[in-house]
This record gives C-alpha cells, sequence and structure tokens, in this order.
C-alpha cells in the first residue's frame, strides 16, 4: 500500500507509528525524498486467541507492506517537486492511501495556505489522473499506428479498444477503476499500471481534540468517501506514534482514556484488507499459529496454493473449521466429534477465519 499525500500531510509521521521505522519527518516540503518501506503485521486478536489454545513457540500474522512516498503537489505529472520520480513508486503499491490533512497547526506550513482536506483530495487525484492519461496516451499513439497499418492481431486491436475507452475517461477527469472493459481489453492492458486504476483509502489525519468523530474539517471527506464507496479512516499520526512507542498494556489504557475501541492503525489495516478484497486463514498446530492472506471468493485449492505450489498442485481435500470453534471446543478432537470440523474438496469457497490443514499428494 502507497502512502500518498500533500507535503505535511502527517504521512511520514503515520509511517513512523505503522512501521516504528523513524522515517525522519519535518515540518517542511520534501522530508522524504527516498520511499521508506515497512512491513506491517496486521493486528488480529484471532491469532492470540488460537495461540493460547495450542502454545505454539510461534505467532505469525499476516502482514501489509507499506511505502512512504513523499509529497506530491500541483504539477507532479508534470515533473514539479521531483513528481515524475514519486509517482513512479506509486505504480508498485497495490492500492493508494491517500493521508489527507485534517488538524490545524500554525507551526506547520500547509503548500495550499488554509486547511482543506476535500481539496487536497481533488489536487491529487488530478496529479494522478494526468499522469494516467499522458501514459495511456502514448501507449495508444504507439499501438495505434500498428492497428492503423491493418497489422494489429486481435489482441492489439482489443488493446487499442481498451486504451481508447481509458483515454476518454482520463480525458474526462473520470478514474481508469470506473472504466468498463471487456475481459480481453483487461487481459491485454494488465501490464499498464494506471494509477486511478488501483483500489483507494482516505486516511483523514485529525487533531487529537477530533477523536473519534473527526471534526468539521472531516464532514466534505466523510460525504465524498460515501459518494466514492471507499473507506475513510480517522486517525491522529501525532496521536498514533505516541502509542507505538508504548508497551501493549500501557497503549490499551491510553486508547481507552481517549475512549477508542481500537488504534487507528489497527483500523487503516483493516481498512486497506477491504480494499484490496482480502480475508485471512489461518494454520494452527503446537508448532506454530500462522495468518495468511487470500482474496475473497478464493477457494481452497487457492488456499492451499499460498502457503506452497506443490500443496495446490497435488491438493487432495482440506480439513476446515472456523476458528471460533476450535477456541471453544478446546482443540480438534474436541471439535471433531462436536462434528464441526469438515471435509472440503478443491472448489470449497474460503471463509474468513477458517482454520485450515491440507492433505496433498507429492
Amino acid at each position: 500500500m502507497g502512502i500518498v499525500g500533500l507535503p505535511n500531510a502527517g504521512k511520514s509521521t503515520l509511517f513512523n507509528a505503522l512501521t516504528r521505522a523513524h522515517a525522519q519527518v519535518g515540518a517542511f516540503p520534501f522530508t522524504t525524498i527516498e520511499p521508506n518501506t515497512g512491513v506491517v503485521p496486521v493486528p488480529d486478536p484471532r491469532i492470540h486467541q488460537l495461540a493460547e489454545l495450542f502454545r505454539p513457540p510461534r505467532e505469525v500474522p499476516a502482514t501489509v507492506t507499506f511505502t512512504d512516498i513523499a509529497g506530491l503537489v500541483r504539477g507532479a505529472h508534470q515533473g514539479e517537486g521531483l513528481g515524475n520520480q514519486f509517482l513512479g513508486h506509486v505504480r508498485g503499491a497495490d492500492a493508494i492511501a491517500f493521508v489527507l490533512r485534517a488538524f490545524r497547526a500554525r507551526d506547520v506550513a500547509h503548500v495550499e495556505g488554509e486547511v482543506d482536506p476535500l481539496r487536497d483530495l481533488e489536487t491529487l487525484e488530478v496529479e494522478l489522473t494526468l499522469s494516467d492519461l499522458g501514459a495511456v496516451s502514448r501507449r495508444l499513439e504507439r499501438v495505434g499506428k500498428v492497428a492503423r497499418a491493418g497489422a494489429a492481431s486481435r489482441e492489439q486491436q482489443a488493446e487499442v479498444s481498451g486504451l481508447r475507452k481509458l483515454e476518454r475517461d482520463l480525458d474526462q477527469g473520470r478514474p481508469a477503476r470506473g472504466t468498463e472493459l471487456s475481459a480481453e481489453e483487461h487481459s491485454a492492458l494488465r501490464d499498464l499500471q494506471l494509477l486511478t486504476a488501483k483500489p483507494v483509502i482516505y486516511v483523514g489525519n485529525v487533531d487529537e481534540s477530533d477523536l473519534p468523530a473527526g471534526g468539521e474539517l472531516v464532514e466534505p471527506l466523510r460525504r465524498r468517501a460515501e459518494a466514492d464507496g471507499a473507506d475513510l479512516t480517522l486517525v491522529s499520526a501525532k496521536i498514533e506514534s505516541e502509542l507505538a512507542e508504548l508497551e501493549p498494556e500501557e497503549a490499551a489504557e491510553f486508547l481507552t482514556q481517549l475512549g477508542l475501541a481500537e488504534s487507528g492503525l489497527a483500523r487503516l489495516s483493516q481498512a486497506g484488507y477491504h480494499a484490496l478484497g482480502l480475508q485471512t486463514f489461518f494454520t494452527a498446530g503446537e508448532k506454530e499459529v500462522r495468518a495468511w492472506t487470500v482474496a475473497r471468493g478464493a477457494n481452497a485449492r487457492d488456499a492451499a496454493g499460498v502457503i506452497h505450489t506443490d500443496f495446490a498442485k497435488g491438493f487432495i481435500r482440506a480439513e476446515v473449521c472456523g476458528w471460533r470453534e476450535l477456541v471453544e471446543a478446546g482443540g480438534y478432537a474436541q471439535v471433531r466429534s462436536r462434528g464441526h470440523l469438515r471435509l472440503e474438496g478443491r472448489d470449497y469457497q474460503v471463509e474468513d477465519g477458517d482454520v485450515m490443514h491440507f492433505l496433498f499428494n507429492v
């Protein structure tokens, strides 16, 4: 997930809290020049409850890789503020988290003057859209020459058709993720990596005093998120950075004092999972309890392949139960005796929270 925002929006402070990597933070533009990358565990209380049952030496959570990308400014698509370089870093991400300043602090300058998170979002979206439009137009010009010469293959024809649809929508300010493409067009354009085709999350960086509701600055952003069908996560990057330095018990007490059920980072990870259409299944035993990530709608064979390709190639069946059923029963023997341990074939659709054991033949 790429963390994108204008300078001084709080991206690096939030990244520090996510990774405890202490990326340089400063109250001036372009503090972050090279992208900082960190692999962050996804908070999931279910893995701890399974670990309490089996007492293994290792707990391995699911992870999300976050990349903190330097602040974009108006004209980034034309190279302003090292924009082309920074936009290139975003293309490798699976999703984008727009960090939007919704806090007032006189000692932290805003590149646009007044604090307005919705305006900042629109600025960022324009830059990504114009960058995509340039990439699509250049490719269309190159591939279109072949099509006009009458020597285009069926795949190239699909590519030209898809590029024209994308160019039309981007030129009208519509993101590529809303463009309706055929299966052939999708296949022909799979390597294009358009910025506006990626799922997005809106992250409102608010003052501590505005938690948990967010304050008046957030309301236009909330309405925009609802209209776009995007997740809006409200955090105070300053508070999250303080929480990251505390022991778990102290952090929990601090959250209670703030009237919060969980940290903003936990909600951000959950929003990332939702935006990417992901879910978690578990393997659990005396040696290890581990969370694995699969797409929603994945089948048992897909899940087996996440662990090892041999599991998928030689898949025989999967033993499946719900994590809660396993914890409540107290073990595999007990959950089997209750009739809650099922044998499923390769086409079984994995559900979030399944505990799975795979039988395979090499």
